[in-house]
């Protein structure tokens, strides 16, 4: 059983250095992007731009949490549903922010209404069994 705890903490470990260079690129693209669209964006779609931007910086957040994730899990052995709920929860947000109204659905968005409402009563739930 110790062999198994060993390469668990190890493929954290890989995990952990991967998802940093995940960040840092995406820290890099959403900089190229930012002086490339700010600088030569024609007047009237910064709009759009914005949309981009707001996603590039949700995904970055979210690679910083699923990092949390993977650190909590080296620090004491267990995943943390709380941290994994918020994670999920930056996801949908980050889908609603982004979302182009014209090119989804009803159900589309009763789905995402659905999943938020599922994951915030998932968090209550938790927080309140965790203060306990």
């Amino acid at each position: 059983m110790h062999f198994i705890e060993n390469i668990e903490v190890l493929v954290s470990k890989v995990l952990s250095v991967f998802m940093v260079v995940v960040i840092l690129a995406a820290i890099w693209d959403l900089a190229v992007f930012l002086i490339k669209e700010l600088f030569d964006v024609p007047y009237g779609t910064f709009n759009t731009t914005l949309f981009k931007i707001f996603g590039l910086f949700l995904n970055i957040l979210i690679a910083l949490e699923i990092l949390e994730n993977i650190t909590a899990y080296l620090r004491k052995h267990v995943v943390q549903v709380e941290l994994v709920i918020v994670t999920s929860l930056i996801a949908v947000a980050r889908k609603i922010i982004i979302l182009d109204l014209g090119k989804v659905t009803g159900i589309d968005i009763i789905g995402l209404g659905v999943a938020v409402l599922a994951l915030s009563i998932s968090y209550l739930i938790i927080r309140f069994s965790n203060s306990r």
